[in-house]
């Protein structure tokens, strides 16, 4: 009996630990992540930088997939292949290096280490550079995103697929004053589930999954200009028109857009993204 009492408390400690460990509740989907402009919350823009010859990249790469299921349509990511370890392997199918990736890269700063990221282009408190570890990702992402939005992002896709052609119209509602030496639109694309070579701890992997791949921009690599300043409740409108390559799979694309400071800060202000095919 002695024995069995002891079991109950044990276990009853267990279950008291347990529960004090608040379960992890996903953001629903809903308003969030669609264009419902008047509902839209802060959404959080994540720039990976990586390569096919970085061998720490894809523990960085499957952190973002655990952050992108806890955070849902409030964060938004991108994977850039540019920099030292982005060159392809004589058996890589594809080159996911870009012009575009490149400028991104020398207007954000280079990595100190991989994997590493830039969230909102935010140069964080006690930061050196806007280029921030994996073990930072998770509480910098929570802090921008509990700020409201100062500028909310509409967009809409249409693909026809016979001509390869896409169609994109962005709305940017100011949802508060806004005034930097410039502010700009950045749209561009991206590609998931895109099988090539990638190296691994493991050694060379030729079906790795590479997610969200930066393929090029809409609109010039670092941003279309709206101006120095954005009245509260002023709304402005851009569209584009993109021919797709063949080799890109529209079924696996987003156009993602976000508004951005230029000048002594590069700050973020909205991100959102939209499927190319509904």
């Amino acid at each position: 009996h002695t024995a069995l009492r002891f079991l109950l408390f044990v276990s009853m400690l267990w279950l008291s630990a347990c529960s004090e460990i608040p379960p992890v509740i996903p953001e629903p989907t809903g308003p969030t992540g669609t264009n419902d402009l008047e509902n839209q919350q802060r959404q959080v823009l994540i720039e990976e930088f990586t390569g096919v010859r970085c061998v720490n990249c894809p523990a960085g790469s499957a952190f973002i997939q655990d952050l992108l299921a806890l955070h849902g349509p409030r964060l938004v990511a991108v994977s850039i292949h540019a920099g030292e370890f982005s060159y392809p392997y004589n058996d890589s199918q594809y080159n996911f290096q870009t012009p575009e990736g490149d400028q991104i890269l020398n207007y954000v700063g280079q990595p100190f280490g991989y994997p590493s990221a830039v969230i909102d282009r935010k140069l964080f408190d006690g930061e050196a550079t806007l280029q921030v570890g994996k073990g930072s990702w998770a509480g910098y992402i929570e802090q921008e995103k509990a700020h409201p939005p100062r500028v909310k992002i509409g967009l809409a896709a249409d693909w026809q697929a016979a001509a390869r052609q896409l169609a994109v119209d962005v709305t940017v509602l100011a949802a508060d004053n806004v005034s930097a030496d410039d502010i700009r639109l950045t749209v561009l694309l991206t590609e998931d589930g895109v099988v090539d070579v990638q190296e691994t701890p493991d050694g060379k992997d030729p079906n790795y999954v590479h997610k969200h791949v930066f393929r090029t921009t809409l609109t010039p690599a670092l941003g279309e200009s709206l101006g120095p300043a954005l009245t509260a409740g002023q709304t402005l409108n851009r569209s584009y028109t993109f021919t797709m390559p063949d080799l890109w799979v529209a079924e696996n694309c987003h156009v993602v857009a976000f508004v951005h400071l230029d000048g002594a800060s590069k700050e973020v202000l909205q991100a959102h993204q939209v499927a190319v095919v509904e």
